[in-house]
């Protein structure tokens, strides 16, 4: 069941055009990540779906349904969307923020009820922030604040998730659990859609990958067919390192096209 399709989008800022005739559609419990090189539009293409950003044209469809025919309200318990930036602007705790989450579920004024809170627990579980849920956010590192923010999102139970780089800054663990996390809420039903920079990641959780460049949709379909040496040299100018391990692939730049390769250094024992 397609829960999200993009048709024909395209987005300009002043003269410079970001994104041109981007169609796509994603479906049900599953997975699809955004990369290509920064400044591609994976971020404008995430805000133009969360009706952040207006596009100069095309049609965004939930459910059959264009976004401009849907109301406000039922659109914002549909839909979340957790930008790339880990500010927070309030000294609350850590239960507070996240508890945020659940303001498109509470009619005016409303307490939070009991399924508010299990919701908001379960969150918090599920980002590994319990311990610290009265701990003010402002006391956080960056790497725990990004956790906080995908709880806030997670805490909504969206039928749509938009993350955009839900892992940067992360230590490896925690980068794992957020996308074991991420695939957990694909496999109950959940549609993700997720900007990411690490191919192997992008390579083990995604279902399918969407390459963004020049404007337009370079490469899409399962991992390793947009994953490849034509496509890394082409729109990120690298040559990669290609392995295999347990259950996947592993997917890891080496060196810029563009440039001599670096001497390598020696190290004594």
């Amino acid at each position: 069941m397609t829960q999200l399709s993009i048709r024909s989008l395209s987005k300009s800022f002043g003269q410079r055009k970001v994104l041109e005739d981007i169609t796509l559609d994603i479906g049900k419990g599953e997975i699809i990540g955004l990369i290509g090189p920064n400044g591609s539009g994976k971020t404008t293409l995430l805000r133009c779906i969360a009706g952040l950003l207006d596009p100069d044209k095309g049609e965004i469809c939930f459910k059959g349904h264009a976004r401009h025919q849907i109301d406000p309200e039922i659109l914002a318990r549909s839909l979340s969307y957790l930008p790339q930036s880990g500010e927070v602007h309030w000294d609350v705790t850590v239960e507070v923020l996240v508890s945020l989450g659940r303001l498109p579920h509470q009619g005016r004024w409303r307490a939070l009820t009991d399924a508010d809170r299990q919701a908001v627990t379960q969150a918090m579980e599920a980002c590994d922030i319990l311990e610290f849920r009265h701990r003010p956010v402002e006391q956080l590192s960056g790497g725990e604040r990004s956790r906080v923010l995908l709880a806030r999102a997670m805490a909504g139970e969206p039928d749509i998730l938009l993350a955009d780089e839900p892992i940067s800054g992360l230590d490896p663990g925690h980068a794992i659990d957020v996308m074991d996390r991420l695939s957990a809420l694909a496999h109950s039903g959940k549609s993700i859609v997720v900007v990411m920079h690490d191919l192997t990641l992008a390579a083990r959780y995604c279902d399918r990958l969407v390459l963004l460049h020049g404007k337009n949709i370079a490469a899409s379909g399962f991992p390793l067919s947009v994953l490849t040496e034509e496509n890394l040299a082409r729109s990120y100018g690298i040559r990669a390192f290609y392995g295999s391990v347990e259950n996947g692939s592993v997917i890891v730049p080496i060196a810029r096209l563009d440039k001599p390769a670096r001497r390598q250094r020696k190290y004594s024992t």
